[in-house]
């Protein structure tokens, strides 16, 4: 499940090269969310999951989805769109993972001993930002990064993390269908009234398209999901870890699409990041003994 969602999650970068072009991030968004709340509610009708019955968990998903699609992916395109590159953004909220550990390590100590963070895992933390480094940092140039797009993707690494965060320490296990729902239509809330002050229309063209069919079906659909599963089973620092590996992940998805070089020093940084994101998932052995 997890090689699954760094795949699924990696196009979310590649697809925005796609989509872009054609319509403005926030009216994308906001028909994505649509489009998917569409979606889910015919499998749920199909399916008849259970919902949340806690009043106090329909407000928790609401906040998650506000935090996780809407401030997250309205971040990331909305930065797209203002001329930043998308590897350089993958760059920037690939720090997700540092900012979990600090604030796990920060707030919890060893009030929570399966959540604290060891050294190794630290060590991991580190080699996995020199390998996203490595993997995106030639992406950097004069003129890529303004102050504009900089903030954008600031704002997307934050209500990421913030996300993350605020789902594992409030939102109860529930139907990850029902769940969906809830957090898709807080986030087209949020994005639908900031929508309307886009002055670019949107051009129904092919790629265009395509790009809302793979967000819709595959993105949404798929990947979210399985990120509230992840974040829903596991500690929210070896969850976070896994971002480290869509970076590396969207650089070979482009060298295959899009025919851009792999050098030595995204090699190098691809194997860094692998090593490090294992460093911080790996359960120490008197763990895994006492659970087996």
């Amino acid at each position: 499940m997890p090689a699954v969602f760094v795949l699924i999650w990696s196009t979310g970068f590649v697809v925005a090269r796609y989509g872009m072009p054609h319509a403005p991030p926030l009216s994308f968004l906001a028909w994505r969310y649509a489009l998917s709340v569409g979606a889910f509610a015919v499998w749920i009708a199909w399916a008849k999951p259970a919902w949340p019955r806690e009043p106090a968990q329909w407000l928790h998903l609401g906040v998650t989805g506000a935090l996780m699609h809407a401030g997250y992916l309205g971040g990331v395109w909305a930065a797209v769109k203002a001329g930043i590159p998308a590897g350089t953004v993958s760059l920037i909220v690939g720090l997700q993972p540092v900012l979990t550990a600090l604030w796990v390590s920060l707030t919890l100590g060893g009030a929570a001993h399966e959540h604290r963070v060891s050294a190794r895992q630290w060590l991991g933390l580190g080699l996995g930002l020199a390998g996203l480094v490595l993997v995106v940092g030639r992406k950097f140039g004069l003129g890529e990064v303004t102050p504009p797009n900089l903030a954008l993707s600031l704002l997307a690494l934050a209500s990421i993390t913030a996300g993350t965060l605020y789902q594992k320490r409030f939102v109860a296990p529930c139907d990850v269908r029902t769940a969906n729902t809830i957090q898709l239509v807080a986030a087209f809330v949020v994005t639908a009234p900031l929508a309307l002050l886009e002055a670019e229309p949107v051009v129904p063209h092919p790629e265009l398209i395509g790009a809302m069919a793979w967000s819709v079906l595959v993105l949404t659909l798929g990947g979210s999901s399985l990120l509230y599963l992840l974040i829903q089973r596991g500690a929210a620092t070896r969850v976070a870890s896994l971002m480290y590996l869509v970076p590396p992940c969207t650089a070979l998805l482009a060298w295959w699409l899009f025919d851009e070089a792999l050098g030595l020093p995204v090699l190098a940084g691809i194997a860094l990041t692998a090593v490090g994101v294992a460093l911080v998932v790996r359960e120490p052995v008197a763990r895994r003994e006492k659970s087996a």
